[in-house]
């Protein structure tokens, strides 16, 4: 049963009932105190859009069911009726059998013929790029300044002749140096900065090291294979002269470049060529009944055509985890998702204020989400049902396809780098809170949860999902809706927040590690 047919069958007055198991429901907007439903019971207080009333009596201890998973327990003897919020229940951890595998079917995919297209630019090498743009990286912070001077440049006027060529964008950062010079978190710096050195999107790239720093250009290009040549220059300030002249080498080389990046023309590819990393922000109660299941429905498209869909935001999945395991395409597979699971909640994140004990952020908090499993349930149905089929660390090139899990934490900025990094192609990203996110090279593509925010920050919102729950839409037609969404914007057609300009400060490495 979809949830769309769920919530159909059990609408009650202003609320919807997600399962038939349920002993809660979601309200559809504000419902006052004293309002009869259905004849079931009374509202005995008021219920924000998005947040949750009691369907019967809830005793103390016993679970809350959403969707007819265990998203908490009640601290206290809850009536039919009652608002069920922070105040009347708790978070407790939810053991579950992991059943590697037990659920795995392979997809059918479609025909060669039968598979949709998009207007893509083919590489040298045969990957395939939505975007084509020139990067001006810096390998240290210290040469995040002289990167930015030389891509701001490159202005819309001085780039008018060059119609191909998506813009001349720095990427920087806060990291390089004062920290751990050999072990995962240089290498995590290192598989980052490659994987957009190398980015199917990235006709060009430039970069720019000072010289002195635990992260040389020299080192960096020997542990990501990276080969300096006409569309990749290198440059390290010390040795060039300094501030100044590495600004003027650096926009030489770009010069240099512009006429080999603007050489492409796009062509129709199969839809295999899409890699979207999925991202969920600023999440509230509406998350898990219209943008993240629809989400969901289009990376069952997308797979079934041949593409690829990366899951992350590990600490989001927490208490609903089984339900990946058990679609793993192997034993391996689901132990691996495990292990980085258990990372998190075990070595990284024991006695701190983190969401993965527990805690999610005001804005969700106010959005309807009591606890991490309440959220966790509306963040993993971004993966749809098909199978899982490979598990990466962070920033680890993406190299199957299908629906795979990328480890990241669950910072937007920080879990799209990672995806972009990985190889991503677009990002999809929901809120219900009205995040403002945007990612370059890779477009990122906004999907609002509810009409009233869509309409409010309707700038920066690409679909509004909210019409699943206004009556216009169904999880189905919204999902095919998404992945033609995808088709266009792959194409060239520009996201909200890419025509914002929105991208360059939202790349943002994992900082993980010791620094001194």
């Amino acid at each position: 049963m979809t949830a769309i047919e769920t919530t159909r069958k059990h609408m009650l007055g202003p609320f919807l009932q997600l399962h038939p198991g349920d002993n809660i429901a979601v309200a559809r907007a504000e419902v006052p105190a004293g309002t009869e439903v259905a004849e079931r019971f009374t509202t005995r207080a008021v219920i924000p859009a998005g947040h949750k009333v009691a369907l019967k009596p809830i005793l103390r201890d016993q679970p809350v069911l959403k969707y007819d998973v265990t998203i908490g327990f009640a601290s206290q003897d809850i009536a039919a009726g009652d608002y069920v919020h922070n105040h009347n229940m708790r978070f407790e951890d939810v053991r579950h059998d992991y059943a590697y595998g037990v659920d795995y079917r392979p997809t059918e995919l479609l025909s060669l013929a039968q598979r949709a297209s998009f207007q893509g630019i083919i590489r040298a090498d045969g990957r395939v790029a939505t975007r084509n743009y020139i990067g001006i990286v810096s390998t240290v912070n210290c040469s995040a300044t002289v990167a930015k001077k030389v891509a701001n440049w490159f202005t819309s006027e001085r780039l008018a002749d060059y119609h191909h060529i998506d813009g001349v964008v720095a990427i920087t950062h806060g990291l390089g140096c004062s920290m751990e010079m050999t072990g995962e978190p240089m290498a995590i710096l290192r598989r980052t900065l490659g994987g957009y050195i190398r980015h199917a999107n990235m006709g060009g790239a430039v970069v720019i090291g000072l010289g002195c720093e635990r992260n040389p250009i020299s080192e960096l290009f020997i542990d990501e294979n990276l080969t300096a040549g006409p569309i990749l220059r290198t440059f390290v300030m010390q040795e060039t002269g300094g501030t100044a002249k590495t600004i003027d080498a650096g926009i030489a080389a770009v010069k240099e470049m512009l006429p080999l990046v603007n050489a492409i023309t796009r062509t129709p590819v199969p839809a295999s060529h899409l890699t979207v990393g999925l991202q969920c922000g600023g999440s509230d109660g509406f998350s898990s009944i219209t943008a993240n299941p629809s989400l969901g429905a289009a990376i069952d498209l997308l797979v079934r055509h041949g593409g690829t869909g990366i899951l992350s935001e590990t600490a989001e999945i927490y208490g609903v985890e089984h339900t990946l395991t058990r679609r793993a395409a192997s034993r391996d597979v689901g132990e691996k998702l495990i292990e980085r699971l258990r990372w998190w909640k075990d070595e990284y994140s024991p006695g701190r204020d983190t969401q993965i004990n527990g805690k999610v952020t005001q804005g969700n908090n106010a959005g309807g989400l009591t606890n991490i499993l309440e959220k966790s349930l509306g963040s993993s149905m971004k993966g749809g049902t098909s199978g899982l089929m490979a598990v990466y660390r962070y920033a680890e090139t993406i190299k199957q396809s299908g629906l795979v899990f990328m480890d990241t934490p669950s910072f937007d900025p920080i879990s799209a780098t990672g995806q972009v990094a990985g190889g991503a192609n677009l990002i999809a990203f929901t809120t219900g809170r009205g995040s403002c996110f945007g990612s370059i090279p890779a477009p990122t593509v906004k999907l609002a949860t509810n009409t009233p925010m869509y309409r409010r920050m309707r700038d920066d919102m690409d679909i509004n999902c909210g019409e699943i729950l206004d009556g216009e839409e169904t999880i189905e037609t919204m999902g095919r809706k998404i992945f033609e969404a995808f088709l266009k914007i792959a194409s060239g057609e520009p996201s909200k927040s890419e025509v914002l300009g929105l991208g360059e400060s939202e790349f943002v490495p994992w900082q993980a590690g010791i620094f001194n």
